[in-house]
């Protein structure tokens, strides 16, 4: 696509805040309708799957995952995590979308017809912004006391580095699973503490019977209807229904959610509602938040229902979002 005057000035048709798959295809649905545009993403491209456990395995099938027509060709069943990682780049590298990286968007403010942005590197202008931010930057805290010790994480990475180690899980959803079993196959005493009766029932089909089997053989230790109530350096103490149990620890495996960054949200002056699930103000038809020309795309749209959108079922915004705008700006 040639470059116009206005993009030389900073000025695009479409700023899009976050280059993850949803951003991405903002990107290509935005370029093919001849709209410039600009992908502005603080970390790396599609970085919360980068920071996604390393053998994670998707629970949806590589088509769903597609984006911008292009196949997303794998061998397996479901693809990994380092799979999707390549395939994402790909297609940003296929459209050669004006993907900035490592830049942190900082302020959006409608002045008249256009947005003025600013980031950590640039300023710029937009007749459209579309916030495609996800949810993976803020885990939900347990708040309770050391949580703050070095030895608690609310994410999870690689197992090996929890061998021969007394490792506490949180939580019964995929991460918290996947976690557990990942670790104990590497050597670690896990022990998992869920607050409800039982695993959860979105936990990945081919994955719950084998942690479910892993209890019933006492490989993994479990403590239902319990909650952490205090962490020490080498324990942590539970609250279980039979009453408080201490166990000896090494680390804490936190993995009980994330949030969108309603903080920004807010800033930039989307409404959102006080009460959960706190989803930000916005038409399921068009997307567009309460300003004008303002969207929202992909799983920042469920706020605290971090499990109502996937790749899968928003990557349908971004068409919804480009016919909306030129429509309403023709």
């Amino acid at each position: 696509m040639k470059t116009s005057l206005w993009q030389m000035d900073n000025f695009f048709d479409v700023l899009i805040i976050g280059a993850g798959p949803i951003g991405i295809a903002c990107g290509i649905e935005a370029q093919k309708a001849g709209l410039s545009h600009i992908i502005i993403e603080k970390g790396c491209l599609v970085n919360s799957l980068y920071h996604y456990p390393v053998n994670m395995t998707f629970f949806s099938s590589s088509e769903k995952l597609e984006i911008g027509d292009t196949p997303f060709v794998t061998t397996l069943p479901k693809p990994k995590r380092a799979e999707a990682l390549e395939y994402y780049r790909r297609v940003n590298a296929k459209f050669l979308l004006n993907t900035h990286l490592f830049e942190e968007v900082t302020h959006v403010k409608k002045t008249g017809d256009y947005f003025e942005v600013s980031s950590s590197k640039n300023n710029y202008r937009a007749k459209a912004v579309i916030v495609a931010t996800g949810f993976y930057d803020i885990p939900m805290l347990l708040d309770v006391p050391g949580e703050d010790l070095p030895k608690v994480s609310h994410y999870y990475h690689d197992p090996h580095y929890y061998a021969n180690q007394h490792v506490l899980v949180v939580g019964a959803s995929n991460s918290s699973v996947d976690a557990a079993l990942e670790t104990y196959r590497k050597g670690a005493k896990v022990t998992l503490v869920v607050r409800g009766k039982e695993i959860s029932p979105r936990v990945k089909y081919w994955v719950k019977p084998d942690i479910e089997n892993r209890i019933a053989f006492r490989e993994i230790d479990v403590y239902y209807d319990s909650a952490i109530t205090a962490i020490g350096t080498d324990d942590v103490t539970l609250k279980t229904p039979t009453g408080p149990v201490k166990l000896k620890n090494d680390f804490v495996l936190a993995l009980t959610g994330y949030r969108p960054n309603f903080d920004f949200l807010r800033k930039i002056g989307i409404d959102i509602p006080e009460e959960a699930p706190m989803i930000p103000v916005h038409d399921p038809e068009t997307m567009e938040t309460n300003i004008a020309n303002l969207y929202l795309a992909g799983v920042v749209c469920g706020g605290l229902n971090t499990h109502l959108w996937f790749i899968e079922n928003s990557r349908v915004h971004a068409e919804m979002i480009i016919k909306h705008f030129q429509a309403s700006n023709a």
